[in-house]
C-alpha cells in the first residue's frame, strides 16, 4: 500500500510547477525526502530554489493541498529546507532537457 501510495504522491507532485521555471517541482528535484507509512502518513523533505522565492509559502500550501487530496493520505508533515541549496545537479534529465541545460 505506501509503494502505490508513494507512485500517486509523486504524480501529483509532479503537477505542481516551480513559479520561476517552466519544470515541475519533482523533476527540478526540489524534493529531496518523501517517506509514506503503511498507515497513510506522508512525510516531505522539500526546498526551493531560493531562499528569496517570493511564492514560498504559497508553494508549500499547494504541496500540502494537493497531497491531502489523494486517497489514503491521513496526515502529512512537510519541512521546508535550504541545506543543502538546491542547484540543478538535484534536477532530473527530463527538466535540464526542458531547461536546455544538457
Amino acid at each position: 500500500m505506501a509503494a502505490d501510495l508513494k507512485d500517486r504522491i509523486i504524480e501529483v507532485l509532479k503537477t505542481v510547477r516551480d513559479p520561476e521555471l517552466p519544470v515541475d517541482i519533482y523533476e527540478l528535484g526540489l524534493i529531496y525526502e518523501l517517506d509514506v507509512t503503511d498507515d497513510g502518513v506522508v512525510r516531505i523533505v522539500m526546498t526551493l530554489t531560493t531562499p528569496n522565492c517570493p511564492v514560498a509559502d504559497s508553494l508549500v500550501m499547494e504541496v500540502q493541498e494537493k497531497i491531502y487530496q489523494i486517497p489514503g493520505v491521513k496526515d502529512v508533515h512537510l519541512h521546508l529546507t535550504f541545506d543543502p541549496p538546491w542547484d540543478i545537479s538535484r534536477a532530473s534529465e527530463v527538466a535540464r532537457l526542458e531547461l536546455d541545460m544538457l
